[in-house]
């Protein structure tokens, strides 16, 4: 068996590794254009900012260590430029050299990746106007803010642009953001992403959302960068950070299939059109685990995992892809945000049926010193309680109730699952009732008739004189800081004693802080017959639409 594998890093350095470990026998050649065969590109930003200082624990291995462990022979500066499908032969450029040759295969396995997006605007050329794919482009990030930088502009709130923006600003630069949509971090539901732009507000960093840049001009101090708005800003970097396009033009090429998007089409065995080729990673397209629908997610994870199965196959042993679930997670300053399966706008634009719930637990035990809080949204089928997706942002432990609910996600778990699922539990490392066992009682008690819940934007999508009676059950010192407008106040304690102000001909919409008050006086009211929903998450999720 002789493989090619095009491309490194990820998907291509873990598919040589797991080949050789099937097979010692076969003959594997790697072919990477860059100098580098696999890098830590999730880690690049942090050298920026030095909290990776050491740029050699950027490199996840080396040709020389692929060649000792593995024997694997690995071809840097090398560019494969065409297959020869019938030939079963790929032509490639040595970049070193500038010569070009024909290398046979039994197998081939693309893993490409993706490449930054270029906006189709003036200046994306103009030197110090970078993008970010490599160790190189971070060298050269690196060494403009090395020399001293006073301004930074990032184009695109994703999530290497907000890491970039963390770095930038731990280098003590001013930094501004520029974001077509009308939020930052366009995967995650908008009102999830609240806490994000606060705390970039506290940092310092200009937030333009719902803007785009029309050009970036060179100036005699730096450059300029015109918005779509009318305003100018200055700079001495700009950093594009708009999104990825998969490396396919090689596989296009030769005739194998690829997507509306340009993703390389395979199968769930990594295969081609092309029975002979597999592709991994950034470059192809994937079956959304959620919606069965053909998508795109450059994620570092899932084309590890790619990689390993496209080997499995290659050497005769079965192994499926099961589709990619999206789970990902991103630090800005002191806040995580974390998510899972499918975006609640995701579901719309599936005109996929669901209900969710929002809730606001701490990390732990909040009697034991140092609790978090955070704010966790979970969506499920409202049929069966299947689990859909998750979200979760704020401080400690965000990362924990994730991956939890990525594996109960799999695992093809319901809502009534969450309720008894028993997980690890001391007063410094959760709660008696894990946050996700929360999400599970709110959940399954929405489904079971016990809970009923509405929806703060429902609520204030309804004009104010049609809308039900908002009645806040939190404390008249908690009212006076603040309340949904129009509400009346009757604190939880009270209720039972005032139960003769409600109106019997008016339905009524309760809330507290976060949602558990409110879930008491609904049972209340229920039993007295009054007609009634409790606001999911309470004012705390109110804020979240309304900061």
């Amino acid at each position: 068996m002789k493989l090619l594998i095009v491309g490194g890093v990820a998907g291509g350095a873990s598919a040589a590794a797991r080949a050789r470990r099937l097979s010692e026998e076969a003959t594997i050649i790697l072919f990477e254009r860059g100098p580098d065969v696999s890098f830590a590109n999730c880690g690049l930003p942090y050298y920026v900012g030095g909290e990776i200082a050491d740029r050699s624990k950027l490199l996840v291995t080396t040709p020389e260590k692929l060649q000792a462990r593995f024997n694997i022979d690995v071809r840097t500066k090398s560019v494969v430029e065409a297959i020869d499908r019938s030939a079963r032969t790929v032509l490639v450029r040595n970049l070193k050299t500038g010569e070009t040759y024909d290398e046979s295969y039994d197998r081939l396995i693309l893993a490409p990746g993706a490449a930054p997006l270029l906006p189709p605007i003036p200046g994306v050329d103009l030197p110090n106007v970078f993008t970010l794919r490599n160790l190189q482009d971070i060298d050269r990030i690196k060494e403009r803010v090395d020399r001293g930088i006073q301004k930074a502009i990032v184009i695109g709130a994703g999530f290497i642009g907000l890491e970039l923006v963390e770095n930038f600003v731990r280098r003590g630069i001013s930094t501004s953001v520029i974001e077509l949509q009308d939020q930052v971090l366009p995967p995650f539901d908008r009102e999830m992403t609240t806490p994000v732009a606060h705390v970039l507000a506290s940092q310092g960093v200009e937030l333009i959302l719902g803007d785009s840049a029309e050009g970036i001009h060179p100036t005699e101090s730096g450059l300029e960068v015109r918005l779509k708005s009318g305003r100018s800003l200055a700079a001495d970097l700009v950093v594009l950070g708009v999104g990825v396009r998969p490396e396919s033009k090689l596989a296009s090429e030769a005739g194998l299939e690829v997507g509306p998007r340009g993703g390389i089409r395979v199968n769930d065995s990594l295969q081609t059109s092309d029975p002979a080729i597999y592709a991994v990673g950034d470059a192809i397209e994937v079956q959304d685990f959620i919606s069965k629908t053909p998508t795109q997610v450059p994620l570092a994870g899932p084309a590890n995992r790619q990689g390993r199965i496209a080997a499995d196959n290659v050497f005769g042993r079965k192994s499926r892809y099961r589709g990619t679930q999206g789970t990902a997670i991103v630090r800005v300053f002191s806040v995580t945000a974390a998510m899972t399966g499918a975006s609640e706008k995701a579901l719309r634009r599936a005109n996929r049926d669901f209900r969710k719930i929002y809730i606001h637990p701490s990390n732990h035990a909040s009697y034991f010193p140092g609790a978090e809080g955070m704010s966790l949204k979970l969506l499920f089928d409202p049929v069966k309680g299947a689990l859909l997706g998750a979200q979760a942002i704020g401080g400690a432990g965000v990362d924990k109730r994730i991956d939890v609910l990525a594996v109960a996600i799999q695992a093809g778990m319901t809502v009534y699952d969450l309720e008894e699922m028993e997980l690890a539990y001391s007063p410094q490392y959760g709660s008696a009732k894990d946050p996700v066992n929360m999400a599970g009682f709110v959940a399954a008690g929405m489904l079971r008739g016990d809970h009923p819940q509405t929806d703060v934007e429902a609520v204030l999508a309804i004009p104010p004189e049609a809308r039900p009676l908002l009645l806040d059950v939190r404390t008249p010192e908690e009212f006076a800081t603040g309340s949904i407008p129009g509400a009346i106040n009757v604190s939880i304690d009270t209720l039972r004693g005032r139960l003769d102000e409600l109106p019997r001909n008016r339905p009524i919409v309760v809330f507290c802080q976060v949602g558990q008050r409110g879930y008491l006086a609904t049972r209340i009211l229920m039993q007295m017959q009054h007609e009634v929903a409790n606001i999911g998450g309470g004012y705390k999720t109110y804020l979240l639409f309304n900061p």
